[in-house]
């Protein structure tokens, strides 16, 4: 079940430190109110510091909440860096970490390291966070990413990964997206002796500033026309809320999730040599063996 007032108000986060990326708006912001709401000390990591600013100031006029800000480009390896070694030098452990932030486009980008910038942020981005995180993480930590129903039509593309040959965004998106849920099960694979809980979901469809330019503004028409269709940043957020704080899952590890049950995921998210290969990959990368 999702989240209720009761959670908000029983402080059964206190003493617990989350970090929620893509933490300026839409469902970060939603899922960093609701968890600074239920006693976490929350990290915000955004990529805009006046975005991030703004966000704070509104998130901290509402009422108290523990929050810090600290700014980070997924789409750059030397700044998740440095965002981990701020972290570290402040923080001895860290309970959540919510692998929100998302990336679209309809035209073909790359990141600072030249790789597509779907695949590069929406998954190698937050592969590389996780794991320059994860030895600040021990027993009953959660790690949360956030997918999509879209991993259903994705294939990794390890042969062009970039995806110079027939880009679109489709096949993008779907690409990193089903690099999430295959994440999710590798590494729930890996920390499980640790105590370390690691699901992802499917938030469902959600009127958010995902696939709007920043600069020319692009994307906000069609967004604003469906908004009536879509579920809220609040609907969308609840399962990754569920996830990083009820009790009832501290014992599921490696699962896909939609409208905070188990859900069923393709053939393909469910492939552990597969899951195996793009993590080993993805380490690849990270390290600029690729």
């Amino acid at each position: 079940m999702a989240p209720t007032y009761n959670d908000f108000m029983s402080g059964k986060l206190r003493n617990k430190t989350a970090i929620v990326t893509g933490a300026n708006s839409g469902m970060g912001m939603a899922t960093v109110r609701a968890l600074s709401d239920m006693g976490a000390k929350v990290i915000m990591l955004c990529r805009s510091e006046k975005r991030g600013t703004e966000a704070l100031e509104k998130l901290s006029s509402e009422k108290y909440r523990d929050l810090e800000l600290i700014l980070c480009d997924l789409g750059n390896y030397a700044s998740i860096r440095a965002f981990a070694n701020l972290v570290r030098k402040s923080h001895d452990h860290i309970d959540i970490l919510v692998n929100n932030a998302g990336f679209i486009s309809l035209d073909r980008q790359e990141t600072e390291e030249g790789i597509e910038r779907q695949f590069g942020i929406n998954h190698v981005g937050h592969f590389l966070l996780t794991m320059s995180l994860l030895d600040l993480m021990g027993e009953g930590g959660r790690i949360v990413n956030v997918a999509s129903g879209a991993h259903k039509t994705g294939k990794i593309h390890f042969d062009d990964i970039n995806l110079t040959k027939g880009f679109n965004v489709i096949k993008a998106y779907s690409q990193s997206k089903l690099a999430n849920v295959l994440f999710t099960r590798e590494l729930a694979r890996r920390v499980k002796d640790r105590g370390i809980k690691v699901n992802c979901c499917h938030p469902g469809a959600v009127a958010t500033n995902i696939g709007i330019d920043r600069d020319t503004g692009f994307g906000k028409t069609v967004t604003g026309l469906l908004k009536p269709f879509f579920q809220t940043p609040e609907q969308g957020a609840r399962t990754a809320i569920f996830l990083a704080s009820d009790d009832s899952v501290s014992d599921i590890t490696g699962e896909y999730f939609y409208k905070c049950r188990i859900a069923k995921s393709s053939r393909r998210s469910k492939d552990m040599e597969l899951a195996k290969k793009l993590f080993e990959f993805s380490e690849e990368l990270i390290n600029g063996k690729k």
